[in-house]
């Protein structure tokens, strides 16, 4: 894989390469999904997944399907597409269904688990890929601070190193 340039450009067709199932939707609309994409993802070589090449682009085109998702319209069959009923209004998971006077329950997850943005994400399969690739770069290593030995104190048995 070739190494990235920054900041990373949105493609439509390599988007849509990866991910066919937004095929028809409109390029334009694309480029939208992308700019917002951008807000939450850095495109720019400050991206601590710059280092391996082609990350933030795959994880940018992750976020950009997720954020498509839950906004393309969708043709008489459910896909998206570039004209046709908005997307549902529901956010979250359908968590209860009933068929007698029509009755629908959608959640977002246990929002108090991990970051509050973890529901968010976890609403589409994009979304839920993009969380687990990012794991390591919200998450904190601890380095101590250097251990300082009194004036006169001569560790390890009195030999220098």
């Amino acid at each position: 894989m070739n190494p990235e340039t920054f900041p990373v450009t949105f493609v439509f067709a390599d988007w849509v390469g990866q991910f066919g199932e937004f095929a028809n939707v409109s390029p334009t609309a694309a480029q939208g999904w992308f700019n917002r994409a951008s807000i939450l993802c850095d495109p720019s070589i400050n991206n601590p997944a710059s280092g391996t090449p082609g990350m933030v682009t795959t994880l940018l085109y992750l976020l950009t399907a997720h954020i498509a998702w839950l906004n393309a319209p969708r043709d008489a069959n459910g896909n998206p597409a570039a004209t046709g009923q908005p997307a549902s209004p529901i956010v979250g998971r359908i968590n209860t269904a009933s068929e007698g006077s029509v009755s629908v329950g959608a959640d977002m997850g246990d929002a108090t688990a991990g970051s509050p943005s973890q529901a968010w994400y976890m609403t589409t399969k994009y979304g839920a890929e993009y969380w687990y690739d990012t794991a390591g770069f919200r998450t904190a290593g601890y380095v101590p601070p250097p251990f300082r030995f009194p004036p006169g104190f001569v560790p390890f048995g009195g030999r220098r190193y």
